[in-house]
């Protein structure tokens, strides 16, 4: 009985095998797949979240909170770019394990053929980056109303 269940084990192992070991190369539907997810991330940010905090304040505070969503968006961008993509996930030699290396800060060796997996690394940048938008969007509903706009700013650098 033990014997089968090793059998399939092994079969399973031989047959995805090969895809452990292949080499790197693009693979154009993941690409789109993971382009699509992006936008639909990213639109979940700027008039998702935005709209629905909005709905949830008085009506004064409306602009507000869409503004704060908007500028959330485009501080974490240019943070993103600046050194948080390289802290995250560029090599950080002995400190590897608290924090990466600034050797991908600003991208500086990102060309065409620079790839994540099978995905363009400029693609894996752009999704990793709309996580790093929504996260700090999510909490302006909890202090709409409450917090000063450069008090926010603060908290979301």
């Amino acid at each position: 009985m033990k014997t089968k269940n090793n059998y399939k084990y092994i079969t399973l192992a031989v047959l995805l095998a090969p895809e452990l070991v292949s080499a790197a190369e693009l693979n154009q539907a993941n690409t789109a797949w993971i382009l699509t997810s992006t936008a639909l991330v990213l639109f979940m940010t700027i008039p998702g979240l935005s709209l629905f905090y909005a709905g949830l304040v008085r009506s004064k505070n409306v602009l507000s909170v869409l503004m704060q969503c908007f500028a959330i968006t485009c501080l974490v961008s240019i943070l993103w770019l600046a050194g948080a993509y390289s802290l995250i996930f560029a090599d950080g030699g002995e400190m590897q394990k608290y924090l990466g290396g600034m050797s991908k800060a600003f991208l500086p060796d990102i060309n065409t053929a620079s790839l994540t997996g099978d995905i363009p690394e400029t693609v894996y940048f752009m999704f990793q980056m709309t996580f790093a938008i929504i996260t700090p969007a999510l909490i302006v509903g909890a202090f709409a109303e409450r917090m000063k706009f450069s008090a926010m700013l603060w908290f979301s650098g």
